[in-house]
This record gives C-alpha cells, sequence and structure tokens, in this order.
C-alpha cells in the first residue's frame, strides 16, 4: 500500500528554497529528475513485515527465546550444611570490638585513639557559629583578610601579641572544651 502526498506551498522564500534544493539532488542524479515541485512519497505497509528467514539454518521462524542472553545456571541445588557452612563462616561474623573506652571529657562511650563523635558535633556546631559571625562582618569569602583570626567570648580581652589579627567576638562564656588561642 502506497500513500502519496503533495503540498502546495504558501511562502514564496520557502518554495524557492525547496526548488533550489530539489535542483541539486536531481544534479546529483543526472537524467532522473523531473522539473516539477517536491512531493512527499510515503511508503507504509498493510501490516507488519514477515521476518525473513534464514536460508542456510531451517525454514522455522526464530522464537522470543533465540534472542536472550543465557547465562550460567548451577546444575545441582546447595545442601542446608554448605549454606550454613557459607553463612556462619568466621569472616562473616560481626567482630567484636575491644577497644570500646569512655571519653575524659564528656563520659560518652568511644573507641580508643578515636575522636568522641559527642565532643566533635559540639565543636563542629561552635566553629559554624563562629563562621556565621565572620560572615556577617565580612559580607562573603572573597572579602577575608590574609591575618590570623582571633575568637574573643565574653570578658576576654586581647593581648598585646594579638595586635594586628582580626578579631571576632562572640556574646556567651567560652565554653570549657573551647581552647583559648
Amino acid at each position: 500500500m502506497v500513500a502519496l502526498v503533495v503540498f502546495a506551498l504558501p511562502l514564496p522564500p520557502l518554495r524557492g528554497f525547496l526548488r533550489r534544493c530539489w535542483g541539486q539532488l536531481w544534479r546529483a542524479f543526472p537524467g532522473a529528475g523531473p522539473t516539477w515541485e517536491p512531493a512527499l512519497a510515503v511508503q507504509a505497509p498493510a501490516a507488519l513485515p514477515e521476518l525473513a528467514e534464514d536460508v542456510g539454518e531451517s525454514n522455522n521462524a526464530p522464537g522470543f527465546l533465540d534472542n536472550i542472553f543465557w547465562m550460567a545456571a548451577p546444575k545441582s541445588r546447595r545442601t542446608i550444611e554448605v549454606n550454613r557452612c557459607r553463612r556462619r563462616n568466621p569472616r562473616n561474623m560481626i567482630k567484636i570490638k575491644t577497644n570500646i573506652d569512655v571519653c575524659p571529657a564528656c563520659g560518652h562511650v568511644k573507641q580508643k585513639h578515636v575522636l568522641c563523635e559527642h565532643c566533635y558535633a559540639k565543636v563542629k556546631r561552635e566553629t559554624s557559629l563562629i563562621r556565621a559571625e565572620i560572615k556577617k562582618i565580612e559580607g562573603g569569602p572573597f572579602n577575608t583578610p590574609t591575618v590570623e583570626t582571633l575568637v574573643l567570648y565574653q570578658g576576654e580581652k586581647p593581648r598585646e601579641q594579638d595586635q594586628g589579627k582580626r578579631i571576632i567576638e562572640r556574646n556567651r562564656k567560652r565554653p570549657s572544651w573551647f581552647p583559648l588561642n
């Protein structure tokens, strides 16, 4: 079943452009082209096309299992003993930790030679508040001076050796775990 559709183009510039393109196409194939305006031809099958059969193999049409990528499958079922031995292997079991200690600063449980998570969270929270103060003063990261920063809490005064440093003042008492600069 073949359908032929012919369009009449209303826009003169577009019509001229298509005529030039059509002319170049026919010049590429000499002796084959008419001089009339382009047409759109659409060929559509009446039903789905039949699959081409391979002459070399067989006359049967390919089945839906022919295009599947086959993977290896076990030949026999694993026994319960084998499964339990595999699952209960000592390397798969949870290791018992013997290096647990109590944090001397806050009393929470932590691993030895590892920073206490509770103490670290407090320091991180205080540091973020100090950074917020710095952002208020300077207005952004590109206005940062190249001098050392000194954090002063309520009731603290700068020393003589702190002259020329950037001073950030906090309106609260210094936490016991936050060291003096």
